[in-house]
């Protein structure tokens, strides 16, 4: 993708010479590879409008990327680390053990996670009990918990076609699985009457407890190739519907926008995912996208701080931005991110 070079003034940004001394002068960037897109496009962008290298712009991963972000403070270190969740506490814990102390969350804006087939396949129109009962590995049959019964769509929904339940879902390390989980799955599992009785059988020595096992039951999916885990980005998803067109695959929205070509896209609880319906939070899944950046390699890294600065610019996130045209929905207060970016404002603290 090339861009026109954009004004330092149109920025408000002043382009700044890479001098300073550093043994390494290239921001390194790993993570989510619902945010990989955007961190290129911004990348190439900041490689042609600042006198500093390209960054360098690597996937993984939510997980993977922040595991390696705690590693450690020094230049054989990411500098950042892109999400599509928030940073948990336990990795707040592992960064600080390992001296990573103070970290800068940056919310970059908003994306929405789509149900997508073949487009020239089936559509569907889906609520989140449909997936609890396609992929969850015990449901409510006749009042009691059972091993999930459930081979075509047709048997999940009378109004779905009788076609082999085939899902390929986000693996374990990604941002997006844990919002597919909280957001359908569990929804589906409480709304369906799975979590009472999941509930009530539960273990632990506190109701709290309790909850947290009935809610991790809730989640475990169905181990008999119905579900499948994809670790890869959203490219094998989509190689995998071109070899099976029955099959179901979960996308960011930026994904699904560029590949309307291939895909067509469900609705979810009878909202259409789209741009406007995630700005309003009408379309149910949907999630903030972040990146971190380590606080410690600012003043060390040449561009750590220009990068993230220019990432949020009105003119780069912002509705009007390149990452909007690519499916970012923008966040109505980037503004007070730029301010906490610009004032490297730390998580748990101001400074």
């Amino acid at each position: 993708m090339s861009f026109v070079k954009l004004s330092a003034s149109a920025l408000a940004i002043a382009a700044v010479s890479a001098t300073a001394a550093a043994a390494r002068d290239q921001v390194q960037v790993a993570g989510s590879s619902t945010v990989l897109p955007y961190a290129s496009i911004v990348a190439e962008a900041f490689g042609e409008n600042f006198d500093f290298p390209t960054p360098v712009v690597e996937s993984g991963g939510s997980s993977a990327g922040l595991k390696r972000f705690c590693e450690g403070v020094g230049e054989n270190t990411i500098d950042v680390a892109n999400a599509s969740r928030k940073i948990k506490d336990k990795e707040i814990k592992a960064c600080a053990e390992n001296g990573v102390t103070d970290i800068i969350e940056v919310r970059i804006g908003y994306d929405g996670i789509v149900f997508a087939s073949d487009i020239a396949g089936n559509s569907y129109e889906f609520t989140p009990d449909d997936w609890f009962l396609a992929l969850s590995d015990k449901v409510m049959v006749d009042g009691q918990l059972a091993d999930n019964p459930n081979v075509t769509w047709a048997d999940v929904n009378p109004n779905f076609p009788a076609v082999d339940i085939q899902a390929f879902i986000p693996g374990t390390k990604h941002g997006t699985r844990e919002v597919f989980e909280d957001k359908v799955i569990l929804a589906g599992c409480e709304h369906t009457g799975a979590f009472d009785a999941l509930l009530a059988t539960a273990e632990g020595d506190s109701d709290k407890a309790k909850k947290k096992a009935a809610e991790k039951a809730c989640i475990a999916l169905r181990t008999d190739g119905k579900s499948v885990d994809i670790d890869g980005d959203y490219t094998e998803t989509l190689a995998r519907i071109e070899s099976n067109k029955d099959g179901i695959g979960v996308f960011g929205l930026a994904f699904y926008e560029n590949n309307t070509d291939k895909l067509q896209v469900a609705t979810m609880s009878d909202i259409v995912p789209s741009t406007e319906s995630i700005a309003t939070g009408e379309y149910p899944v949907s999630r903030p996208l972040f990146f971190y950046v380590k606080k410690a390699h600012i003043g060390v890294i040449p561009g750590l701080k220009e990068y993230a600065e220019f990432f949020v610019a009105d003119e780069i996130a912002g509705p009007d931005g390149p990452l909007a045209e690519y499916g970012l929905v923008s966040d109505p207060e980037l503004s007070d991110t730029q301010g906490a970016v610009a004032d490297e404002a730390v998580l748990g603290g101001n400074s």
